[in-house]
């Protein structure tokens, strides 16, 4: 999803890439709420963090505390920042609840993608 809104509402001035320790697909969940956004995820592909362990970057950010503890050294980033989020992949409850669990992170990982590079020359 954060991907999907620094394309969308930075697109022009900059390259996002997301990835995680585990990939296996985007999920229906998070392609269905951010359409609400209308940003379309389902074209994009869930990512292994080890295809862009090389690459330079001028910002990492990590979103999950588990990968805080084993995510690899980006020994190429110049500016590294960690904002934890709820997975949203791990909610329970009715299916309902499970999408507005993704709503709400969703919502959370937008205002933060605002707050941090919306005055910013990114």
């Amino acid at each position: 999803m954060a991907e999907g809104f620094l394309r969308e509402l930075y697109g022009k001035n900059l390259d996002a890439y997301s990835a995680g320790m585990h990939p296996s697909q985007v999920h229906p969940c998070a392609i269905e709420v951010m359409k609400e956004r209308n940003i379309d995820l389902s074209h994009h592909i869930s990512k292994s963090i080890d295809q862009f362990r090389e690459m330079e970057f001028d910002w990492v950010i990590t979103v999950c505390d588990d990968v805080r503890e084993m995510c690899p050294v980006f020994p190429h980033g110049k500016r590294f920042l960690h904002k934890r989020f709820d997975d949203p992949t791990r909610g329970t409850g009715t299916e309902e609840e499970k999408r507005a669990l993704f709503r709400r992170v969703r919502d959370e990982i937008e205002s933060f993608i605002v707050e941090t590079f919306g005055n910013s020359d990114v």
